[in-house]
């Protein structure tokens, strides 16, 4: 999804759907394939991102003179913020071709989303490549960064880039020459093309992502949403179960009694600490497993067989040989 051809076919690829009622029951391969991708749960984070987006984008849609305000999206690992950028991404890209389509005739349709990763150590140059790799902008080893710069603001702007999502943030340490020198390129890239920058990455607050001069000009442009783990109880409501019966209601398996995973919130909160990424994964692997065996359904006993994330797992099983506290 770092090039224009990938994304534009992720963007119209109609997401999966579960299963509606009286539909005609799916073959094994199909309800394989189906819990592979699995449907994106609403949250709250991402209905705030959502309407953040959106605003933001009339907000600065005739701004000149200055960068127009951003979002940071951060949290800790498997808490669903790459899901959660790309949804608002399409989600754009498909309301804007709407609203645009292209007149007969036009070879070239209008690219309204753009999607980077920032490299690990990525210098500026280097992060300026991928915004030029990601429309096909030609690159050659004598160019220079400023060269570079030069075509893809160009680019951009006549592409009629609207949203530029980047991902893999908190790899970027302004406290270092390179990072510094890359943080400048993404101000000079906010200010110049005429589009509306999101941001992703781990726990961006605990970074240098906002300390030092540079760290205050992005302090003060962007906002920030948070993908939090889910907690067991807010007041009277109890966020991860809701999560849980979500997840739950999209499942296509033939013999799953609902109500059954709900009853195991306090369970399944221990085992991913309430991070989104790190369920999904958990109750698609065992529905995948339960196709496979052809029990087509899942128990605690089922849950208990998947091996998640490291991060999961390390959470859910201490280590053994941690230190006994003396009770004497």
């Amino acid at each position: 999804m770092t090039t224009w051809p990938g994304w534009q076919r992720f963007a119209t690829t109609p997401p999966p759907q579960p299963p509606a009622p009286g539909e005609a029951a799916r073959s094994v391969e199909e309800r394989l394939a189906y819990h592979s991708a699995f449907v994106t749960v609403r949250t709250p984070a991402l209905d705030t991102l959502t309407t953040s987006v959106r605003t933001l984008m009339i907000l600065g849609g005739h701004q000149q003179t200055t960068a127009r305000p951003s979002l940071i999206v951060t949290g800790p690992a498997a808490a669903g913020k790459t899901t959660a950028l790309l949804h608002v991404g399409r989600a754009c890209h498909l309301a804007h071709t709407q609203q645009h389509p292209v007149p007969d005739g036009r070879v070239q349709a209008p690219v309204p989303v753009a999607y980077v990763l920032v490299p690990p150590g990525a210098s500026a140059k280097a992060l300026a490549a991928e915004f030029a790799r990601y429309l096909g902008i030609p690159v050659t080893g004598r160019m220079t960064q400023a060269q570079i710069t030069d075509a893809v603001c160009h680019t951009y702007n006549r592409a009629g880039v609207r949203l530029v999502l980047i991902d893999e943030i908190h790899r970027l340490n302004p406290r270092t020459t390179t990072g510094a020198e890359t943080t400048d390129l993404l101000k000079d890239l906010t200010e110049r093309i005429g589009a509306t920058f999101v941001y992703a990455g781990i726990d961006v607050t605990d970074t240098a992502m906002f300390s030092g001069v540079r760290g205050a000009q992005l302090a003060g442009r962007a906002s920030l949403v948070e993908c939090g783990a889910f907690p067991a109880r807010l007041g009277k409501r109890e966020p991860f179960r809701e999560l849980i019966a979500g997840v739950e209601a999209a499942l296509d398996l033939r013999a799953h009694r609902a109500g059954t995973l709900p009853r195991h919130t306090a369970y399944l909160h221990q085992r991913t600490a309430g991070r989104i990424g790190s369920l999904t994964r958990l109750i698609r692997q065992a529905a995948i497993t339960a196709i496979l065996d052809g029990t087509e359904r899942i128990t605690k006993t089922s849950l208990e067989s998947i091996r998640l994330d490291h991060l999961a797992e390390t959470h859910h099983r201490p280590t053994v040989n941690q230190p006994r506290t003396s009770h004497r």
